[in-house]
């Protein structure tokens, strides 16, 4: 589905059902170097269930045009405005990693318009260790390799696992390479790990919620570790539920995942 959002073209995908803006919307919002495509499974389960779903592309990534928002205040802002587009007065917000910021951030700015907050993959702060911005700005596809290991847990290392015909290591790669050569006009990687290093406004957002929240952690977790989340989950005094696997639980928990928020959506 084709939006147009301050001023530019914007993708979200729609579950494989055409959007109806009636119907209780859920959005998702991707991470740093992803897309849509990452919550494909969960996408297509609400929107088969009675939910109108807009699984976003934020600017630069993907089918959105950029650029990219300068930080998560931004990509909040234009959250909130491609609502608007798509005709939306509320609905819930379910982030991954940097998205889960970006959720968090929506869900302050404007209380009243949404439902449910899930983040997923989530800490506060989300802190990037100096050597990895370093090496996502001077060697972008060693980063990828690097934060690719670190983001899977051991189960998944191995080509067919989950199952026969998929790699959720491989898969993961090419996505982050296709995002970081989709906006040549900067480096992408960089500059999304940057904005989640800057945010600090997380905790005076909790503060402005009006809605429940649910975190969805990682046991494995290596890039946002379940403890990083303690802090965040107590200010939000969210419903903590920890899952299988490390920072993809979309890939490597599937199941449980949309288990857990079947439940926090309900």
């Amino acid at each position: 589905m084709k939006l147009h959002v301050q001023g530019r073209e914007a993708y979200a995908y729609t579950g494989g059902k055409g959007f109806d803006p009636s119907l209780p919307c859920v959005v998702f919002i991707h991470g740093a170097l992803h897309d849509h495509s990452v919550w494909t499974l969960l996408a297509r389960w609400f929107a088969h269930h009675g939910h109108g779903v807009l699984a976003v592309d934020l600017p630069a990534h993907g089918r959105s045009a950029g650029p990219p928002p300068a930080d998560v205040q931004a990509a909040a802002d234009w959250v909130l405005a491609l609502l608007d587009a798509a005709q939306v007065p509320r609905a819930a917000l379910v982030g991954h990693s940097m998205g889960s910021l970006i959720a968090l951030e929506a869900a302050a700015r404007a209380p009243e318009r949404a439902t449910h907050l899930a983040m997923v993959g989530t800490a506060y702060p989300m802190v990037v260790s100096d050597a990895l911005l370093a090496l996502s700005r001077d060697a972008p596809l060693q980063a990828i390799d690097k934060v690719t290991a670190l983001s899977h847990a051991t189960l998944a290392t191995k080509p067919s696992y989950p199952g026969p015909g998929t790699w959720l290591h491989g898969g993961s790669r090419a996505l982050m390479r296709h995002m970081l050569q989709g906006w040549p006009e900067c480096n992408l990687f960089h500059h999304d790990f940057s904005v989640c290093n800057a945010y600090a406004h997380g905790l005076q957002a909790a503060a402005l919620l009006q809605c429940p929240a649910t975190l969805i952690l990682g046991a494995q977790d290596q890039m946002t570790r379940p403890q990083a989340a303690q802090g965040l989950a107590q200010a939000l005094r969210a419903q903590v539920h920890t899952v299988p696997g490390g920072h993809m639980p979309m890939a490597e928990a599937p199941d449980q995942v949309l288990g857990v928020l079947r439940a926090a959506l309900a």
